[in-house]
């Protein structure tokens, strides 16, 4: 038996010990004091114990994934040969890993600035590099600002024409299945390696952006509420989303009607 459970966390175990026996996997089921057989390869645990173990090879359990780590220790290879994150742009960004063209994990974001997710991924993969799709501009420069914060300006990211990357499921439209696929599709796809600084210059919206800008406000807000010119010049270029650009000028607006009272 090549592998061994060492946890003191029941829902690690659970997970773990329900994945090896779907893969048919044998495995010894040890506690933190127990000494690890000589025949085992790969110790599997969960984040609060991996400090305490001492052997050469773990593996964290958070979810089920972890047994696409644990195959790669197992056929012998430390890490894939390339691995890419790739970033469906849009107002729920669809994000995927893939691995010597292997779709390892995908995800779907919450909205453009929510990059947590991305930069988890980057700690669990250090080689990858992150792909993203040339569309959606708006909300592209909204993930890219975010990951600025943390990855610097001058952080390169591939940039991809995703061109017929989002298919249509069963001719109907099913965004979070299309989001993701698209991300696949992009990691997929060679691309130009830029700066992050480079992605985030902007020229100014056209009189037609910002226009279908107020009229989407319009559209979120339920007729209720029809942004100004200068805060739909501000969602063009990125500075800040559309929600955030209607909550401002809701403040604005019961300002203004404080002042004349």
């Amino acid at each position: 038996m090549r592998v061994a459970i060492m946890t003191s966390d029941a829902r690690v175990y659970y997970i773990a010990s329900k994945v090896l026996k779907e893969y048919k996997i044998p495995f010894h089921s040890l506690k933190l004091d127990d000494k690890i057989p000589f025949d085992v390869e790969v110790v599997l645990t969960g984040e609060k114990d991996v400090e305490e173990i001492d052997f050469p090879v773990k593996v964290i359990v958070r979810d089920e994934n972890f047994i696409d780590e644990l195959l790669i220790r197992l056929e012998g290879r430390k890490r894939f040969k390339t691995i890419y994150i790739g970033i469906d742009p849009g107002e729920r960004p669809g994000v995927s890993v893939v691995g010597d063209n292997r779709i390892i994990e995908v995800y779907h974001l919450k909205n453009p600035n929510d990059v947590d997710t991305i930069l988890e991924l980057l700690e669990k993969y250090p080689t990858a590099k992150i792909k993203i799709g040339h569309g959606a501009r708006r909300h592209r420069i909204l993930t890219l600002k975010a990951l600025a914060q943390v990855l610097g300006e001058d952080y390169p990211i591939i940039l991809v024409n995703e061109k017929r990357t989002t298919p249509k499921i069963g001719g109907v439209e099913v965004s979070q299945v299309q989001d993701i696929v698209a991300s696949i599709n992009i990691a997929l796809r060679d691309g130009v390696e830029v700066k992050i600084s480079e992605l985030l210059k902007t020229k100014e919206p056209s009189k037609r952006e910002i226009e279908h800008i107020k009229h989407k406000s319009r559209q979120l807000s339920g007729g209720k509420i029809t942004i100004s010119s200068e805060l739909a010049r501000e969602v063009a270029k990125g500075n800040m989303s559309l929600n955030e650009a209607i909550e401002v000028h809701k403040k604005r607006i019961k300002g203004e009607k404080n002042d004349i009272w």
